[in-house]
């Protein structure tokens, strides 16, 4: 099959000029499983030779960012759907560490960091979360470690794959699709390369240079990618290993409890004083681990099978280390008020002071979680006398293991020789900017124990709570099936036919146990600190002690088991998906008012049927204390449902090398797999403004997807002079969001609800109508936007900028689209009543600044977004939307490749900065000046080199 029609320009380039019907050959062949980029060799190349059986061997005639950017903008001009793209450099040389921020750069697309580490991890495309997504592995639905459908990129090391392709407008071969996008992972393909090829790579790192006295964490991240062929090229063999180590920088963090003012009496008058205080400092080691493996059989030019297999392991363990506490007030019935001395008034503040009885509590927490996933699959191709079949079976399984630990040190409950603790600097309003200091020596074990300090599990009439547990597992198993033909023909503007059927099951539970940690006998049981670690956290300066309490249960400390309903409601269920999809899609080329055009027309029908299982909390006796289970009994729910999703893109060529595209269909996105649990459970609210009434809360197992109808519009032009290549390019999109699913509370009637036992409490009026709180598939709205696109070479302009070059992308999105705040607490939202569509900023902006010339490789980028709601992991292991400040950060690079006349051939020296500007994570409450939360991560610095031959 001849892909590229065309000569060759200067120094091997080759000038675009389309075929097609062969570009719509390129993109049936990318969707079933043929890798669209060969590593080593750009799909902008054309086809100059072929192996024994007439299967075509693309050769390298271009390297480095100019072949990644041609690439990119090949897949993107060739495709019949309106498509973004990034391609490798060369083998396991995406633009950046991690899938995320490589594809964050493209427009229309942006990333959430993640609080913890700073890096990308989550995507969002054209205004809308990442569960509006769907993400692929070689044309695969792939399994996710949250509770929603978003897919951590992290899990996905970039040099591990070759293309990723942004599907913007559907495509009714493409299964797994999302209202925002389809993004599609590919691996390399070894019967694509002309030769054995063999890359290895090492980086050591720094992280988190700070400059601030905080210590900054060291790391590696090696490669190693084998690629060969054997028995005349009939089998093909691609193995590639990654491993990444992060000790984790120190990040300071500080809460000052909400910047309000106490009160104390001095001298007969009441006067402000520090209220009170929390300062950690927190590390956050990291590791990755990621194997790939593909073998191919190709006998001969119309058969091929491909089996790959994908494994990758993420460790994070977020250590935090500070010290809390209420200055001269109470935290808990174990600590009394204190009284104040020593104190210099300004205009009603105590300026400066001493307060008795201080109980500082030292916190000791981390969050351990590991996530594996093994993805595999095997597809078969058979080409005969016009016909393509292609049968594919596939399996992804995401396993999310955590273990979340909070401890506690100071002082048991019954110590009578409380501390003091003095401040200087205060203003009246900022509690962390006084400066601290306490007479008790925070970091003395002999004084400081690990005990319930302040009678926070309730004091002598409740439980004991040195601490706090929550150990859990996510699992998610997609398993799909795949058989489908493709047969050419030339019926009118119909040059090919596609059909096919697609089955995918997904299971996914969740396995929750928590409860208070109790260490000793009795209400005031100690244990000794382990250890000899001492933490100072910068902003209060003193010293604590420290230690890691991962598992110190069984040891240290013993489980007082937390079942009351959230726990066992929403944090233990079980949801199971079987989506069967048959679909038509007809490839179309001719002419139309003069203008060639080609594209395709077709329809999915998918029929889904969905089954759950949850608990019922019968709080009639449910005290919700630890130690005191809520009793509850199991529910099933079960649903099904059919969808028709029509689609069809044109595109048009117009003169002078430019491409109007038409994009136009229905597609859908299913909601979080947690919503679809059932069960719940209802007690009496007495507090309602009209009178006592029965209150819950509840999954839907009855849940329909978020369905939309989508128009896209594109207009390209393409460039290629002086044997360079570039495009601009205007887009302009519109999503009609049929159906949105909301948590909104609503009036029913519990009689009917499953969720009211015989014993459960009724209100005075005895009447079983109240307000219930559950998802529910509601009206939408729309999402509509510009996105903006240049990649240009300097060499377009004149030789002599051969080698520099610039990528730039603006998009504006709007959204009609206001949601209910139920769920979030007033401190998220500043108490505003609407909320906007999770993911959404309102502008983003990317640009990239490059020269490449004489082995020398170096390129500055920066990406700038606006504020949005984002999601982040809260205290009770939940996804919390928050408010998030845009942020714009800078990352360079420099490489340097030995010449081929060098004895040091292959040889590649890098070196590269990310977060230049140290763009900080900023959590805000409604209001962008209302700081929840500040994380700084600093800068990352890395050095390596790779040896290719």
């Amino acid at each position: 099959m001849k892909i590229f029609n065309g000569k060759h320009a200067r120094n091997g380039a080759l000038v675009f000029k389309l075929s097609p019907v062969a570009a719509g050959c390129t993109v049936f062949l990318s969707a079933l499983g043929a890798n669209v980029y060969a590593q080593d060799a750009a799909v902008s190349q054309a086809v100059q030779a072929t192996d024994a059986n007439g299967n075509p061997i693309s050769q390298v005639t271009v390297t480095g960012i100019r072949r990644g950017i041609e690439a990119a903008i090949s897949i993107k001009k060739n495709s019949n759907s309106i498509v973004e793209a990034i391609s490798a450099e060369d083998i396991g040389k995406l633009p950046d560490a991690t899938v995320a921020e490589s594809i964050s750069r493209l427009p229309g697309v942006t990333a959430q960091r993640d609080k913890s580490s700073g890096r990308a991890s989550a995507i969002s495309v054209r205004g809308l979360s990442p569960d509006f997504n769907g993400t692929l592995l070689n044309g695969r639905e792939q399994a996710t470690s949250g509770d929603g459908r978003g897919v951590k990129f992290d899990l996905y090391p970039a040099e591990m794959l070759g293309t990723i392709t942004i599907y913007k407008s559907p495509d009714a071969s493409l299964m797994g699709q999302g209202i925002a996008s389809t993004i599609d992972q590919r691996t390399v393909m070894p019967l694509d390369f002309a030769k054995r090829t063999v890359a290895i790579g090492y980086k050591s790192m720094r992280f988190g240079e700070h400059n601030n006295g905080l210590a900054s964490g060291t790391g590696y991240r090696s490669t190693l990618t084998y690629i060969d062929q054997f028995a005349n090229r009939t089998i093909g063999v691609a193995l590639g290993a990654v491993k990444f180590n992060d000790t984790g920088a120190e990040q300071f963090q500080a809460d000052g409890w909400g910047g309000g003012s106490g009160s104390a009496t001095y001298n007969g008058q009441t006067v402000k004083v520090p209220n009170g205080f929390k300062t950690d400092v927190q590390r956050d080691p990291q590791t990755n681990k990621g194997v790939m493996g593909i073998l191919q059989f190709r006998p001969n030019k119309d058969f091929v099978t491909t089996v790959d297999l994908f494994h990758s392991k993420n460790t994070d363990n977020t250590k935090k280390t500070g010290l809390e506490g209420s200055v001269c007030g109470s935290t808990g019935s174990y600590d009394p008020n204190g009284v104040l001395t020593n104190a210099t008034i300004v205009d009603g503040v105590a300026t400066s002071g001493t307060c008795t009885n201080f109980k500082g509590d030292v916190r000791n927490h981390i969050e351990a979680v590991t996530d594996t996933l093994n993805s595999w699959g095997i597809n078969s191709r058979l080409r005969r006398d016009g016909w393509t079949v292609t049968g594919d079976v596939a399996g992804s399984k995401v396993k999310h293991d955590s273990n979340r630990y909070e401890t506690t040190a100071g002082q048991p409950g019954d110590a009578t020789n409380l501390s003091t603790i003095s401040w200087t600097g205060y203003g009246g309003n900022d509690n962390l900017a006084p400066k601290y200091t306490t007479s008790l020596n925070y970091a003395d074990r002999s004084q400081v124990v690990l005990t319930d300090h302040a009678g926070w599990g309730g004091g002598l009439t409740g439980n004991p709570q040195a601490g706090y547990v929550a150990v859990g597992v996510t699992t998610d198993d997609v398993k799909s099936y795949r058989l489908s033909a493709k047969h050419d023909l030339e019926l009118g503007p119909l040059t090919a036919v596609e059909f096919g059927v697609n089955r995918t099951n997904r299971n996914k539970g969740r396995d929750q146990n928590e409860g208070n940690l109790t260490v000793g006998t009795g209400p005031y049981g100690s244990a000794p600190v382990p250890g000899t670690d001492v933490v100072v956290t910068p902003q209060s300066g003193i010293p604590v002690v420290a230690w890691n309490p991962l598992g110190s249960l069984g040891t240290i400390y013993q489980l007082l088991p937390k079942v009351d309903q959230p726990i066992q409601t929403d944090k233990n269920w079980d949801v199971s998906e079987k989506v069967s999809t048959g679909y038509l899609m007809g490839n179309l080329e001719g002419e139309l008012f003069g203008l060639s055009y080609r594209g395709n027309v077709g329809a999915q029908y998918i029929h889904t049927s969905q089954g759950s299982t949850g608990s019922v909390v019968d709080t009639s006796n449910c005290a919700g204390n630890a130690g005191q289970p809520c009793p509850a009994y199991v529910i099933q729910g079960h649903h099904s449902y059919n969808d028709f999703l029509p689609s069809m893109n044109l595109g048009f060529e117009l003169p002078h090398d430019q491409m109007f595209r038409i994009g136009l269909g229905k597609t859908l996105s299913r909601t979080k797999m947690n919503d679809l649990r059932p069960g719940g459970g209802v007690s009496v609210d007495r507090g309602h403004v009209g009178g006592a009434i029965l209150s819950g809360s509840a999954g839907n197992p009855n849940l329909e997807p978020f369905r939309a109808k989508a128009l896209d519009l594109s207009w390209e032009k393409y460039f290629s002079v002086n044997g360079a290549k570039g495009y601009v390019a205007a887009a302009a999109f519109y999503k009609k969001l049929d159906t949105y699913v909301l948590t909104i509370p609503k009036e029913v009637d519990f009689a009917t609800s499953g969720l009211l036992s015989a014993k459960t409490p009724l209100p005075p009026s005895g009447s079983t109508i109240g307000i219930l709180n559950t998802p529910v598939n509601g009206s939408g709205g729309n999402i509509k936007g510009i996105e903006l696109t240049a990649s240009l070479p300097f060499a377009m302009v004149t030789k002599y900028l051969t080698g520099f070059g610039v990528e730039v992308n603006y998009s504006n999105t709007l959204s009609s689209v206001n949601l209910q705040t139920t769920g979030l607490t007033v401190e998220d939202t500043g108490g505003v009543s609407t909320i906007p569509l999770p993911g959404l900023s309102h502008t983003v902006t990317n640009a990239r600044v490059y020269y490449e010339n004489a082995g020398f490789r170096v390129s500055v980028a920066a990406k700038k977004r606006g504020d949005f709601l984002g999601e982040v992991s809260d205290f009770q292991d939940n996804n919390q939307l928050t408010f998030i400040r845009g942020n714009t950060t800078v990352d360079g690079q420099m490489n340097y490749d030995f010449p081929a006349t060098s004895a040091l051939k292959g040889l590649t020296l890098s070196a590269a900065v990310n977060n230049f500007t140290n763009s900080h994570f900023i959590r805000f409450a409604g209001k962008r000046d209302s700081i929840a939360e500040d994380i700084s991560f600093g800068r990352t610095y890395s050095v390596g080199a790779s040896y290719k031959f």
